[in-house]
């Protein structure tokens, strides 16, 4: 891989060289370089993953609720599901990328106090993190997106913007589980982040079937989760529907970036706290 900006310039830890964005490249070619290492076989996951739930719930499931129930909202279990199965794996691949990197980032090897002692400053590598799990989501977003069209469950050529929006519900996970790894010394409490958090979103989130099917009571803690509003809208842009609920599409869509921002934001002042002590 080629470097994505020129020479080093001159400069210490405590005053970095360089332009806000040269020195944030420079921290998301790390990321790059980490990933050329092992994305043979995250690619192959990241391929089969979307293959094996579309097979088993969309054709398996999707074709006993289709003969039942002539699909849901007017459309085919299949074509319902894979959108929202789309936010979902980018929901979970968003948490990963957040937890055990993060962490090990400070406590096992350490790459990151590494990077801090060139000309590199902790916001250079917290954004440079963010830019590279944004691009990443994008690469997963398009591939699923591949694998729905050769399942026949894309409707709408609004698909192209379904990817970007999947991004960002990943984003809106990524950014405050980053904040909060970033405050971690060992690994057990991203247990109980996945096993209470990730798992239950995943589940009731309107991924596999419409939240107002939800008990009364339960539906509000839905409608306040990131990942049903990423959902929702990747969805609507995924059916071409965006455009019938320009409202509700912006909401969804604000909502998503008001998480993403403020995780970014509380990511930077943990970096800080933990780059500076």
């Amino acid at each position: 891989m080629s470097a994505l900006v020129g020479p080093a310039p001159a400069g210490d830890a405590s005053h970095p060289a360089g332009s806000a964005l040269e020195r944030t490249l420079r921290s998301f070619e790390h990321q790059a370089l980490l990933y050329r290492r092992t994305w043979r076989g995250s690619i192959l996951g990241t391929f089969f993953a979307p293959v094996l739930f579309l097979l088993a719930m969309g054709v398996g499931l999707g074709g006993y609720v289709d003969r039942s129930s002539g699909g849901v909202d007017g459309v085919p279990y299949l074509v319902f599901l894979a959108p929202g199965l789309m936010a979902a794996n980018l929901m979970q691949t968003a948490a990963s990328e957040g937890t055990f990197p993060i962490m090990g980032g400070f406590v096992w090897t350490r790459r990151f106090h590494a990077m801090h002692a060139t000309p590199l400053g902790p916001d250079d590598i917290a954004l440079g993190h963010f830019l590279w799990v944004a691009v990443r989501l994008c690469m997963v977003g398009a591939i699923f997106a591949g694998v729905m069209f050769a399942f026949g469950a894309v409707r709408s050529p609004w698909i192209v913007a379904a990817v970007p929006a999947a991004a960002l519900t990943g984003l809106a996970f990524n950014a405050p589980i980053t904040a909060f790894s970033a405050t971690q010394k060992t690994m057990e409490r991203f247990n109980y982040l996945f096993r209470f958090g990730i798992t239950p979103l995943f589940l009731f989130s309107g991924t596999f079937f419409p939240v107002e099917q939800l008990p009364a009571l339960i539906q509000p803690i839905a409608w306040v989760t990131p990942l049903y509003h990423g959902v929702a809208l990747t969805r609507a842009l995924a059916l071409g529907t965006a455009l019938d609920d320009p409202a509700g599409a912006l909401i969804h869509l604000g909502v998503l970036m008001a998480f993403a921002g403020l995780g970014i934001a509380a990511s930077l002042v943990a970096f800080r706290r933990r780059l500076d002590q």
